[in-house]
């Protein structure tokens, strides 16, 4: 299934795209898509039964409408760095021996289309299209990634926004450098994992004002989805509605040759991952 969420911001519903392409309504059958939801199989195979059932969803008019990030109420994002064997040599770092591991706080989440501020002082905004990965089981201590791919519920593309100065240049940690406010679009579907038989052959595109940059794949990650929920899982409880972003491939800004192209207010940002839609923002001053 293609699950969504629409309306304005903070006051979205739940959504699904049916097989034809229309987008169909499911707010009088769920509250919303979340944890919840991702946890309750029997709430799942409503939402299913409901989809494959003519004239019992209603149509939604997709004119006009907006479309906000596919999950609501978000526990938290645990996101992989340097996690492509290309991105990690464009930027000159050794290959890790185990993932890299930053946050991001739920609220740096907007819509797929949603604006994109660049943050007041910056110099080294950088692009990432990214693999997220949704998290429907509670997970704790795992002990193969065959586990860790069990306890997946789905997958959207995310767009990792990062300040390179905030998060290199600025002492600490890299977090300063990931939060800022936009600074990770989600969508436009949670799509179920049983759509995406192997998560590790999806291509990934991004394009910066119409230029491609990013063209990868999901088959070049150091650690497999599978192996990166498992291993998460002993550091921390991963419960349902939680979001792991997985790592971007080669092509952003900071690998590239001196005047390094990074984004600017005006600047339009589009990109996908097969099979799971795509976005388009727009960069604005903060």
């Amino acid at each position: 299934m293609k699950l969504l969420r629409v309306g304005t911001a903070g006051a979205e519903r739940p959504a699904l795209l049916d097989r034809d392409g229309t987008l169909r309504d499911l707010s009088a059958l769920v509250p919303d898509i979340d944890g919840d939801l991702l946890a309750d199989a029997s709430a799942l195979a409503r939402v299913r039964a409901a989809a494959e059932s003519p004239g019992v969803l209603p149509a939604l008019d997709p004119e006009g409408l907006r479309i906000g990030p596919p999950l609501g109420r978000i526990g938290k994002i645990v996101c992989i760095g340097l996690n492509y064997h290309d991105h990690a040599a464009e930027t000159g770092a050794e290959i890790p021996a185990e993932p890299i591991l930053f946050l991001k706080a739920p609220d740096t989440v907007v819509g797929p289309d949603d604006t994109v501020l660049v943050p007041r002082g910056s110099r080294k905004t950088d692009w990432e299209v990214e693999l997220a990965v949704v998290v429907g089981r509670t997970a704790r201590y795992l002990e193969t990634a065959e586990e860790g791919l069990a306890h997946v519920a789905g997958y959207a593309v995310a767009h990792d926004v990062s300040e390179r100065e905030f998060q290199i240049e600025r002492g600490g940690t890299w977090d300063k450098g990931k939060n800022c406010e936009t600074f990770n679009p989600l969508g436009p579907w949670l799509v179920t994992a049983d759509e995406v038989p192997d998560p590790q052959a999806l291509p990934l595109r991004l394009w910066v004002n119409g230029e491609l940059k990013q063209d990868g794949s999901t088959a070049g990650q150091i650690f497999p989805v599978g192996e990166v929920v498992r291993y998460l899982s002993h550091f921390m409880t991963l419960r349902p509605g939680d979001v792991i972003n997985t790592g971007t491939p080669a092509g952003v800004a900071m690998g590239r040759p001196e005047p390094k192209p990074y984004l600017r207010a005006g600047d339009v940002v589009e990109l996908e991952v097969g099979g799971l839609g795509r976005q388009r923002q727009e960069l604005k001053d903060a």
